[in-house]
């Protein structure tokens, strides 16, 4: 995986918010895998192999005249990429009790101290959406409990779940990069027992969870929480994010659709983490 190639994307965006978060969202949807924010810059990824000179068509965003962005793409190795993301990433708090850092970090005195080394994932907290659903996972009870991490990334999920006493946890991902790069971090956090697949919701057949988390993008979530409620057991929890908050409602009615209950939400600069259950 060391000699992939990627294609990167260096926007400039004026005004950064909330055009960013929104630029972000739709690369996500055309096949963009990672991003690194700068003060003045948005870089997006994408692997060669899934790249074409007209990736950008259906980027809404570009043509609205409200937000001035351009853009230039090159190509790069992926031992490149970690450079850059070693050069912008910083250690993140959430709550006072959970730490992600880098293995290039100092660890504080937190109660929960994750090393994660994203790589080419998505998944190192500063996102809203990771943000929210760390904090989510935080209120939660899950000593014991079956877990599932569905669009797990780096795997921090996980990580945070299995660092709060669940036991039976699996994390899935549909990229290949993902997928090597969540079962490095486990290791690295010394979460052996955590299980990392390759795969997406056709791995879920016959099996159940206490907790299932789905931080992937409205369109997935939509198509894919009928198997998430099926998988999922009497009394348990679904968390939900990586979509706007005007998304919030059509999300709400599917999962109501399936005898769902919704219990809240967190939002942060208009991304939602939603809580259901069952």
């Amino acid at each position: 995986m060391s000699n992939n190639i990627y294609i990167e994307y260096r926007f400039t965006v004026k005004p950064k918010e909330p055009a960013s978060d929104i630029l972000i969202a739709e690369l996500g949807e055309a096949g963009f895998e990672s991003f690194v924010e700068e003060d003045d810059a948005v870089l997006a990824y994408i692997q060669k192999n899934d790249w074409s000179k007209n990736i950008l068509t259906d980027i809404q965003i570009l043509s609205n005249t409200n937000f001035e962005i351009e853009f230039d793409y090159k190509e790069i190795e992926q031992e490149n990429w970690n450079a850059t993301w070693e050069q912008n990433f910083q250690p993140i708090i959430v709550d006072d009790v959970c730490m992600i850092r880098a293995p290039f970090h100092n660890p504080i005195a937190v109660e929960y101290d994750i090393v994660i080394e994203p790589k080419m994932s998505f998944g190192t907290g500063h996102h809203e959406t990771t943000h929210m659903m760390l904090q989510h996972i935080l209120k939660l009870d899950v000593k014991n409990k079956t877990v599932l991490d569905m669009g797990s990334g780096t795997g921090v999920l996980a990580i945070l779940t299995a660092m709060r006493g669940a036991t039976n946890i699996d994390a899935i991902d549909i990229d290949n990069w993902c997928y090597l790069n969540a079962k490095e971090n486990v290791e690295r956090n010394k979460m052996d027992f955590i299980s990392v697949y390759e795969g997406d919701v056709a791995l879920l057949k016959n099996k159940k969870y206490d907790l299932i988390i789905a931080n992937i993008n409205r369109n997935i979530l939509l198509a894919d929480i009928p198997a998430y409620v099926q998988s999922l057991n009497k009394d348990g929890v679904l968390l939900l994010s990586g979509f706007y908050t005007e998304d919030l409602e059509m999300i709400t009615q599917k999962c109501v659709e399936l005898e769902l209950k919704f219990e809240k939400n967190l939002e942060r600069n208009n991304w939602v983490a939603a809580k259901y259950v069952n």
